[in-house]
């Protein structure tokens, strides 16, 4: 196994194959959003991840926009009755928000990694 750091194309593939931020092989999940320990095949411990609320923002983002753009152009073109949007965006909506959730979580904790992105912390200055 070699230090060299892998590149941001490198890392965001990884990311997008929920594999390890570090060596691109082990398992990056437990569970369908439950991390795993370490990694199977280098070790890493992955106790530093923090991806916090960003996937979902920005799942939400996109899944919004499609869903209110697609909605919104029905509307205005069809006007169908109630019953048949629900039927529509209702599944729509899983599917644009559920399925790349996973991918989106792994593709940050791998950007995470790669920048070596941390809690920022405040230093204190003394005066004297």
């Amino acid at each position: 196994m070699t230090d060299k750091l892998p590149t941001v194309t490198e890392s965001a593939l990884r990311g997008l194959a929920c594999k390890c931020p570090r060596c691109g092989k082990g398992k990056l999940y437990a569970g369908f959003l439950t991390l795993a320990q370490r990694c199977t095949s280098c070790g890493l411990d992955y106790a530093f991840i923090d991806a916090g609320d960003g996937p979902a923002v920005f799942i939400v983002l996109l899944a919004g926009a499609i869903v209110v753009t697609s909605a919104l152009i029905v509307e205005v073109k069809y006007q169908p009755p109630y019953w048949v949007h629900a039927v529509l965006w209702l599944p729509l909506i899983v599917v644009t928000t559920l399925l790349p959730l996973r991918a989106m979580k792994s593709l940050l904790i791998a950007l995470q990694f790669h920048h070596k992105a941390a809690e920022g912390q405040l230093t204190r200055h003394d005066p004297t």
